[in-house]
């Protein structure tokens, strides 16, 4: 009857087929069971005549007690050299790992009682690899004979480190009168590979806290290997040290404690693989959006606590950052057509891909800061359109399968406007006390002249001076005002002003001269407008609609002088130019540019500021004749070449 079984394979060789796996060799604990199989030839057939595999793969209650011992033990009854001893095994034997070598108890007596353990009977203490037929075969975690997969630090089996995360840190005793221990660190259940250094005079204890609550306490008081809720710990103690191994997994919350017996301070490494307990779980489908002509049903995912098993809030499974939450699962249901008055209605292709659910928000609000970064928000929901494209809302979990859209955003995160001031004018006298001027002005955060500074934070424009050279002729009590230019230039630039969300007026740039030599007139348009927030886009209101005072939309300008005509004037015309609201900003001036080279080259000496006739808008050197002499600055003098001269 083998024979008629053979498979495809096992007809072109000399093997007959392979007979039937026998029981395992344990009930638990991971066992082996074997396959025969018989040569039909004469001559020697390649390969092996048995096969085993992995069975029982389950764990041993914790009264079967250790299979090694179980074996040792059972030569109690069996006299050696005519004598009963108890016998206890000997494990991890690195020689023969697979020869049963026991020990009587009391005793130094070490006898190997048998050449071979029985199969399924673990190599070493800390790994799956068992014993079969007398030889050490290698097990992967699967349970697999021949397996390379291994557990990951988390212990998963062919895991990618996922679930867990590694903690390592140091504690250093801090000596108090009032204080005779600390907790060094507290490890919670489910940890693994535990390792903590003490160097130092102070002691290691700990205490535990299963999951029903009850606590306990170890001393740590000698070196060797014991149980703690029935997880084995292996401590060494020395004179100036103490190392403390647990490989876990924890089977209750560990308090690793420390107490002070020396004047010197100690210290306390500690590395341990720390489980991640909240984790995404996927849901089961929930309903079918349609009872009938096709509908679609949705998964989610819960956060699930391992060590209570019980749903709790999706924050918990945030806090890890390795925590990835599953994407939802989408499926066709109730597929059928629906009854109908007369049979049944028919289904277009339409109404079997109706669009799926989708997120709609609202429009923004506007900005909560019109500078400086500030919030904005919107509501958010589900929506469905039926086939008609009515849109209704929906349950939030049906428009789960996409990630919902924000609520909140920051907006205008650019800094606000702020007061720029320039450089301080000379003294306006050459003697005495006087005044000086600077322009002040408001910059944006791209460097633009604009508005919307605080006028309570301006910088002053205006302050005294004191010139250290004595007046040698009385002075008016008060300061000297500045004459012109410097007045000119202290008065403030016409701010720009920015579209905001609120009408305002904003003006346009001036039009050039209406003459090109002499007094002429400029205009500009000035607009009433406001800032659509939601488009980003400028709108044009009615001049009504813009509250405060409108901006001038006509100035006098002046082109310079014309031909034959002097270059200075009367106060009445200067009042004309510089006095009037429509004030004339100036297309000639005279600026300091620079300075002379020095008068000596050592033991000091004096450099005089160059003044020059400028045309405003090109920045280029014009005659002086174009520039109005009686405005003419000051001459400026400085020292220069300080430095002592070297001897002849």
């Amino acid at each position: 009857s083998s024979r008629t079984a053979r498979s495809e394979e096992d007809r072109d060789s000399l093997w007959d087929a392979w007979g039937s796996w026998s029981e395992c060799s344990r009930t638990c604990g991971g066992g082996a069971s074997y396959s025969l199989r018989r040569c039909l030839s004469s001559k020697t057939c390649e390969g092996r005549n048995i096969r085993y595999r992995t069975c029982s793969n389950v764990d041993c209650p914790p009264e079967a007690g250790d299979f090694r011992a179980q074996q040792c033990s059972a030569h109690n009854d069996v006299k050696y050299q005519g004598q009963l001893y108890e016998w206890l095994p000997v494990s991890n034997d690195p020689d023969n790992p697979c020869s049963l070598k026991c020990q009587a108890r009391g005793t130094a007596l070490v006898v190997e009682l048998a050449p071979k353990v029985l199969d399924g009977t673990r190599c070493y203490t800390e790994s799956l690899d068992m014993c079969i037929s007398g030889l050490c075969q290698i097990v992967g975690c699967d349970h697999q004979l021949g397996s390379a997969v291994k557990e990951d630090n988390c212990g998963v089996c062919n895991g990618d480190g996922s679930t867990c995360r590694l903690v390592r840190g140091q504690y250093k005793s801090q000596l108090s009168a009032s204080k005779l221990d600390d907790t060094v660190v507290a490890i919670p259940y489910g940890s693994r590979q535990v390792r903590l250094v003490l160097k130092g005079p102070d002691h290691l204890y700990l205490e535990t806290k299963t999951l029903q609550g009850v606590k306990s306490e170890n001393s740590l008081s000698t070196t060797g290997s014991f149980l703690v809720e029935n997880s084995s710990i292996d401590f060494q103690k020395f004179p100036d040290k103490e190392i403390l191994r647990i490989s876990g997994p924890l089977t209750a919350d560990f308090a690793i404690k420390i107490h002070y017996a020396g004047a010197a301070d100690s210290s306390v490494q500690f590395i341990f693989y720390q489980p991640i307990i909240h984790r995404w779980r996927e849901t089961d489908f929930f309903p079918c959006s349609a009872s009938c002509g096709g509908g679609y049903q949705l998964t989610s995912a819960e956060c699930f606590d391992l060590r209570s098993n019980r749903v709790v809030a999706d924050q918990y499974c945030h806090y890890y950052p390795e925590n990835i939450k599953p994407k939802p699962k989408l499926q066709e249901c109730n597929l059928d057509p629906c009854p109908a008055s007369d049979g049944y209605k028919q289904i277009m292709p339409y109404d079997l891909y109706h669009p799926l659910p989708r997120w709609e928000g609202t429009p923004w609000t506007a900005c909560s800061s019109s500078c400086g970064g500030g919030i904005q928000s919107r509501s958010v929901s589900c929506v469905e359109e039926d086939i008609q494209g009515h849109i209704s809302p929906v349950e939030e979990w049906k428009c789960m399968y996409t990630p919902k859209m924000p609520v909140v955003q920051p907006c205008n995160i650019f800094d606000c406007p702020k007061w720029l001031a320039q450089e301080w004018s000379p003294c306006t006298v050459t003697c005495g006390q006087g005044l000086r001027y600077r322009v002040v002005l408001c910059i944006d955060h791209r460097g633009m002249h604009t508005g919307g500074c605080s006028p309570k934070t301006k910088p002053h424009i205006k302050e005294e001076c004191v010139v250290p050279t004595p007046c040698y002729k009385p002075k008016e009590k008060l300061p000297v005002e500045a004459k012109l230019p410097w007045y000119k230039q202290a008065q403030e630039l016409e701010e720009g002003t920015a579209v905001s969300e609120e009408p305002s007026f904003i003006p346009e740039a001036w039009s050039t001269c209406s003459v090109t030599c002499g007094v002429g007139s400029q205009v500009r348009l000035v607009k009433c407008q406001v800032l659509l927030s939601f488009s980003q886009s400028v709108a044009d209101l009615p001049i009504d609609e813009c509250e405060g005072p409108k901006p001038v939309s006509q100035r006098a300008c002046y082109s310079g002088p014309c031909s034959g005509e002097a270059a200075e004037y009367t106060p009445e015309e200067t009042q004309l130019l510089y006095g009037s609201l429509q004030e004339l900003d100036e297309l000639y001036d005279w600026e300091y540019e620079g300075f002379t080279e020095c008068s000596e080259s050592c033991g000091g000496g004096v450099q005089e500021a160059v003044v020059t006739c400028l045309n405003k808008q090109t920045r280029e050197m014009a005659d002086e004749t174009l520039c109005v002499s009686s405005r003419r600055p000051p001459q400026l003098l400085k020292a220069c070449s300080l430095d002592p001269c070297p001897p002849r």
